[in-house]
């Protein structure tokens, strides 16, 4: 063969690589229109190229929420509480219906639509599924929404792309999917930048929804935040309503839902707000009844956080401290496996105790804290009593007398 065969070969070759490549791309739109006067919303997932996907085997849960399948393919529903789609090749679409209202106990909801607005999870929109495909297929996801006669606009913790349009994409998951808090409808909508991050504060109109006080502390803690948690999202959109939703605050990956009437810093000197935001930040997640650690340090840094932003003097801490071991006092145990009220009180305390013990054993050394702990778990699954003890006193380079205690057994 020639040199200029050869040559014309190697062009040829390294043109065909990702074209190649650009083949196993498949897009995978998402669609939704709210119905207010059913409560639902239809939900289609269409597949550009059916052939390149095997199945995806949702978890339908066992409410009833999901209702009205129709598929291009096959679609069976053989396990109580699973759907299972196999498309059809070429353009393939499957569609439903999901109830969207959820109510949560005590007359509450954690998700509602009224003939104005919407506020849900898109978890709830697009549930989970097991997902199997061609070697190679990568799956390129859209959102759409098509919204009721007046209403004026939709928010979701994802990137716009145009009206109504977002693109989802999270490199840690093959079936890329809306999940995160979604709202819709008639909106009071403030944006900032701080870092490197969009912020939005989106709620319903009338909600009693305090948009620019949210943004106010949220910049005045931002730079405290970003020492700790050395991360920087694209996009946080922070969502609420007032009464008769959850009376609390509920946080995703790229969200985080707050009741209206909620105080920014609540009279024993913590904040929600800063709570939920120390979630949607640390993403640290806990298992084997250890939910102290992840409930503990988020409630730690909604204290700290202020403090070190200087907006807790010392003597405003002390009293926050009284409170919190006048609350804890008859706790015997943190274990877990989802804790509240007195028992995260008294994990704040042993943390900052903690804080207090790596600081001073490690003044003459390397100096340490309670942030690189916590850095630390940011980068693993999920955290355990166990592995929480073994990192701090990897940390410290000691054993711990904070942690050898029977709160922790």
């Amino acid at each position: 063969m020639s040199i200029r065969r050869l040559l014309l070969s190697a062009v040829m070759l390294c043109l065909s690589a990702p074209l190649w490549a650009a083949s196993n791309r498949v897009d995978l739109d998402y669609r939704v229109r709210f119905i207010p006067d059913s409560d639902q919303a239809e939900v289609s997932l269409t597949l550009e190229k059916g052939e390149r996907v095997i199945s995806l085997d949702f978890d339908l849960g066992d409410e009833g929420a999901y209702s009205d399948f129709s598929a291009d393919g096959q679609w069976s529903e053989d396990t109580p509480g699973r759907g299972v789609w196999q498309p059809a090749k070429g353009k393939a679409s499957l569609r439903y219906r999901v109830r969207v209202s959820h109510p949560r106990g005590d007359s509450r909801f954690d998700a509602r639509m009224t003939p104005d607005w919407a506020l849900l999870r898109g978890d709830d929109l697009v549930p989970s599924a097991r997902l199997r495909q061609q070697d190679k297929t990568e799956l390129v996801s859209r959102l759409q929404f098509e919204l009721p006669k007046g209403w004026r606009g939709v928010e979701t913790g994802w990137p716009r792309i145009g009206k109504h349009k977002f693109r989802i994409d999270n490199p840690q998951r093959k079936f890329d999917r809306p999940t995160g808090w979604i709202v819709a409808g008639k909106l009071g909508t403030r944006r900032a930048q701080l870092g490197q991050t969009d912020v939005t504060v989106a709620a319903p109109i009338g909600e009693g929804m305090r948009r620019m006080d949210i943004l106010t502390l949220l910049t005045f803690v931002w730079p405290q935040l970003q020492e700790v948690f050395p991360r920087d999202p694209a996009k946080l959109l922070i969502v609420g309503a007032g009464d008769p939703m959850w009376r609390g605050g509920l946080s995703a990956t790229n969200s985080y839902y707050m009741h209206s009437a909620r105080p920014l810093v609540s009279e024993n000197g913590t904040s929600s707000l800063v709570h939920e935001l120390v979630h949607v930040f640390s993403r640290i997640q806990s298992r084997e009844r250890s939910d102290w650690i992840t409930e503990g340090l988020a409630e730690y840094y909604a204290i700290e956080l202020m403090r070190r932003a200087g907006g807790i003097s010392e003597g405003r801490y002390q009293k926050v401290r009284e409170q919190l071991i006048k609350w804890s006092k008859p706790v015997k145990s943190l274990r877990g496996s989802r804790v509240q009220g007195p028992v995260t009180a008294r994990a704040v305390l042993l943390l900052q105790e903690l804080d207090r013990e790596i600081r001073q054993k490690t003044k003459d050394s390397q100096p340490r804290s309670l942030d690189d702990v916590t850095r630390g778990l940011m980068r693993m699954d999920k955290v355990s009593t166990e592995d929480f003890v073994q990192l701090t006193e990897n940390v410290m380079g000691t054993s711990s007398k904070v942690l050898d205690s029977r709160l922790l057994r």
